[in-house]
């Protein structure tokens, strides 16, 4: 059923409810889901709204309508239309798990997204994109030509017409400019628990420390490394006698199924930044 979902927040006050559905009453909209959050420790409303599309108003008109409305209220908001694809970029180096999980699950209709292109620093999966029928693009990257190659990685994101950049263990730190002009756009996933073992080798810092449970964290990224507000993590119990080789093994299952969520919770629209933090709609709203 084409839809239009509508992400929502402002200052908590009375009558917020109530405003925001009469306007898409008033319009003959009909509403599938209502979700809300009020964040009490910071006075801050939160609404997910799911209305039916049947094309009571143009796109523009209803969103210009909308707009006066959040003026008056006070809301900041977007809206996607569910009969419009996102459109998927894949940042990938060596490592085939992340890119081809997602690969799989956007073949097999679990992820309903377009993933158009994979680019990659090293040519090591263009065998996996060849595989799935995607152009791969093999772009290396050097202290010296790092400036030129993200210029390559937009000019591709353009022609492609990107909705969102997934650094599926693309394990290259994006500049402070790209993150910034494409802010809520870029998710990474960490082979580590945030804000825990932060950096390179999470797994090996998680062996030397003897942790019993290891994880992996869904991100947006921000200039500051591996800091980004959280999207989803997960753990999995260890033991002493795990090797650091055993960790890694045990961790790309559960960076496959942070990274999916992930993904997944952005592209049916059901995440909003506040400030470090996110709300994570539930799924299957």
């Amino acid at each position: 059923m084409p839809a239009i979902v509508f992400l929502i927040q402002c200052a908590d006050k009375k009558g917020l409810l109530a405003g925001i559905t009469g306007f898409f009453a008033g319009r003959e909209y009909n509403i599938l889901h209502c979700q809300q959050y009020t964040d009490t420790q910071k006075g801050r409303y939160f609404m997910r709204l799911k209305v039916e599309n049947n094309q009571q108003l143009p796109r523009q008109q209803l969103e210009a309508e909308f707009a006066e409305l959040a003026d008056n209220m006070a809301l900041t908001w977007s809206v996607r239309y569910t009969d419009t694809p996102y459109r998927v970029a894949l940042l990938v180096t060596k490592a085939s798990h992340c890119p081809y999980d997602l690969l799989l699950r956007e073949h097999e209709g679990e992820l309903k997204c377009d993933i158009p292109v994979i680019i990659g620093n090293h040519a090591n999966l263009a065998t996996m994109a060849k595989q799935f029928d995607k152009p791969f693009y093999h772009l290396p990257v050097t202290p010296e030509t790092k400036s030129a190659q993200e210029n390559k990685i937009r000019e591709l994101l353009t022609e492609y017409d990107i909705d969102l950049v997934v650094m599926a263990r693309y394990m290259q730190i994006l500049s402070a400019e790209f993150v910034h002009d494409y802010a809520g756009r870029v998710i990474n996933i960490h082979h580590g628990f945030l804000p825990a073992f932060q950096g390179a080798k999470p797994y090996h810092q998680a062996y030397e420390r003897g942790v019993k449970l290891i994880g992996a964290t869904a991100h947006y990224a921000t200039a500051d490394l591996d800091e980004g507000p959280i999207i989803e993590q997960d753990v999995e119990r260890v033991r002493h006698d795990n090797s650091p080789s055993d960790l890694v093994m045990i961790g790309k299952d559960i960076e496959r199924l942070v990274l999916a969520r992930a993904v997944k919770a952005h592209i049916e629209h059901r995440i909003i930044c506040s400030g470090r933090r996110t709300i994570v709609f539930a799924e299957g709203a």
